[in-house]
């Protein structure tokens, strides 16, 4: 049966009739808008303890204290203000109030301005128990606002909010409806592109399984996740840095992954432009890759998470088939050099895809987007299939319509080839590998590394085989 999305002062007013719930709300930057909700529908004093805004910075420093980047809209920011907040509700209401769930809502958001140099984002978050004087649950996301209008995004940031409350007391149980309950009544005005939640009661909750959701459901186009499988978000590691993105299919990591993601690593920190102290990898699994079967196999993504997560691989799962779009969501954190490194075939087929798809006289316009000032593109070689002899920039069978833009871009360093890579294992594909693993056929475990060939038998990763159990009768 399908949710029926309530609005936002239904929500609000339900929330404040529940005795059961009651919490603290502060709020940083872009007013007091998540607060006002609750207030205007009414029996408020049933939900509110406090609200608050330490809108001044020195304030908000003497209450939260300093931050080291010096940043008030971040992540450590919103933890600090947790911290605060419940330390104090459980100290002076414990007591006072038994057989209560206690929460602290809280969130600090720079709307976008005047000039529009600043597009509007935010971070979120809520504590919150759901037994009382039990441990409490953190659940944290990151917006970004789309409306183009600062009262706009404030409205915006209100519904958020009290679909965050809302979702956190009513749809716990399901991690998926909760996640999109969020978007209730904000289709196309906000994206939230990094969310975690953790706590007691979500100790078997994958997160990365949740930064899939969030693509899946297009509440962004990119999510994140790093080496410990928690989630992370760019602002927080990528502003300005240079960064290299590897994409591959990793069903499963063989060693010809692992050696594009190294020789395309070394070769990128070694470009003179490319500050190696601010270099950092990324492996990107896109929406489409893993639903090229059909159906979405979600125990396939977290399969090629666990191994990626091995290799100490910081992971972007993407609905960005396209890498324009890429580009476009990490512009926004300034990055200064990007890398994208993918395989000779997929080269070719983004230089078929936009020459056919661009007979009308958009493929200057089309490669534009893709080639732009700071973005160049690595590209590892391959076999061609019945010969010896390496597939490679300077041998692509590309249309002859498009030749001079193609030899333009190689001569202008914007498309390279991968130059140290290890040619003795070109024989290896991720398929012929995942078809013996099944069959747990001899020899497959050569051709992945080490660590992932014991991890994919220890925890019976991509269909290998279980050890059945034998009975007599």
């Amino acid at each position: 049966m399908a949710r029926q999305a309530l609005e936002t002062e239904q929500k609000a007013l339900e929330i404040n009739l529940d005795d059961s719930i009651y919490g603290t709300f502060s709020e940083i930057g872009a007013g007091q808008e998540v607060a006002r909700y609750f207030f205007q529908v009414g029996a408020a004093a049933g939900t509110i303890a406090k609200t608050m805004s330490a809108y001044d910075k020195v304030y908000s420093d003497k209450i939260y204290g300093v931050e080291a980047s010096g940043r008030y809209v971040c992540e450590s920011r919103l933890y600090k203000m947790l911290d605060h907040e419940y330390d104090l509700m459980e100290s002076r209401l414990a007591n006072e109030r038994p057989g209560t769930n206690f929460f602290v809502f809280a969130d600090t958001v720079s709307a976008i301005n005047y000039t529009r140099t600043i597009k509007g984002d935010g971070w979120l978050g809520l504590r919150f128990q759901l037994q009382p004087e039990g441990p409490p649950n953190d659940i944290v996301l990151h917006v970004k606002m789309l409306d183009n209008d600062n009262q706009l995004q404030q409205q915006a940031i209100g519904v958020l909010g009290v679909n965050l409350v809302y979702a956190c007391y009513r749809y716990h149980h399901d991690p998926e409806v909760l996640l999109q309950s969020l978007m209730d009544n904000l289709h196309d005005r906000v994206a939230i592109d990094m969310i975690r939640i953790t706590g007691p009661d979500f100790a078997s909750l994958d997160n990365r399984w949740l930064s899939l959701m969030l693509v899946k459901h297009g509440l962004s186009e990119v999510a994140m996740f790093g080496p410990d499988g928690q989630n992370v978000h760019a602002s927080e590691f990528l502003y300005k840095k240079h960064v290299l993105v590897v994409r591959g299919s990793f069903r499963p990591a063989t060693l010809v992954n692992l050696d594009m993601i190294k020789s395309s690593w070394e070769q990128f920190r070694n470009e003179p432009e490319v500050d190696p102290r601010r270099a950092f990898l990324l492996t990107e699994i896109t929406l489409d890759n893993l639903s090229a079967s059909g159906e979405l196999d979600e125990k396939d993504f977290l399969d090629r998470a666990e191994v990626l997560c091995k290799l100490g691989q910081t992971v972007v799962i993407s609905n960005c088939e396209q890498h324009q779009k890429l580009i476009s969501y990490l512009s926004d954190y300034k990055v200064q050099k990007l890398g994208l490194v993918l395989g000779i075939q997929q080269m070719l087929e983004i230089i078929n895809e936009k020459y056919y798809k661009n007979l009308d006289g958009r493929l200057l316009a089309s490669f534009g987007e893709l080639f732009t000032r700071n973005v160049k593109m690595y590209v590892y070689p391959a076999m061609q299939e019945g010969s010896a002899e390496l597939m490679r920039c300077d041998n692509l069978p590309i249309p002859e319509g498009i030749k001079f833009l193609f030899q333009h871009l190689l001569d202008s360093g914007q498309i390279v080839d991968i130059a140290k890579f290890n040619p003795d294992i070109l024989h290896i594909f991720s398929k012929t590998v995942l078809d013996m693993l099944k069959r747990d056929e001899a020899g497959w475990e050569a051709m992945v590394p080490p660590k992932v060939a014991k991890l994919i038998k220890e925890r019976h990763l991509f269909g290998f085989p279980s050890e059945q159990m034998e009975f007599e009768y």
